[in-house]
């Protein structure tokens, strides 16, 4: 049966209470996939650190619709730029997670890395590197978690 707008109703109907809407089970506690991915995030970024790069940027977003978003931009001792793409997996069924940077997802990262390069009168050497989180990694936890194994792919693709 489809609804329209009108039909569904984001308060509870009439007659009933509030209270008895307490049984449905509550999202807070669990660990969603965007704390999962900000628990990898935060684990690939002390990594990368630790190696001795320099955080520039974080989420970078192109404006708009369709465009694409880099998770780390980091600068290396030698002044290259890194957009660093991270994705994390729990398991490796599905090619895991470095299975999941798909030629599309590539091509997201390469137009937002062209439009952040914009902003550079004479743009600096750069390269794409991807950070695999493989394993669990839960929110809130240190990124030395020994469950999760973290692999830093350098110059991963090439914007050609």
């Amino acid at each position: 049966m489809w609804f329209s707008r009108k039909q569904v109703s984001k308060s509870p109907p009439d007659g009933v209470a509030k209270d008895a809407l307490d049984c449905v089970p509550e999202v807070r506690g669990q660990v969603t996939t965007k704390s999962r991915g900000d628990a990898a995030e935060a684990a690939a970024l002390a990594y990368l650190v630790r190696a001795g790069l320099l955080l520039i940027d974080r989420n970078y977003r192109t404006p708009g619709r369709g465009g694409g978003e880099i998770d780390l931009v980091m600068r290396a001792p030698d002044g290259t730029l890194i957009f660093v793409e991270v994705r994390q997996r729990t398991s490796a069924s599905h090619g895991g997670a470095g299975g999941s940077v798909s030629a599309v997802k590539q091509q997201r990262i390469i137009f937002a890395a062209r439009h952040y390069l914009m902003r550079f009168a004479s743009p600096p050497p750069c390269r794409f590197d991807v950070v695999l989180v493989q394993g669990s990694l839960p929110s809130g936890a240190s990124p030395e978690n020994p469950e999760a194994r973290i692999e830093w792919l350098t110059a991963a693709f090439d914007a050609s």
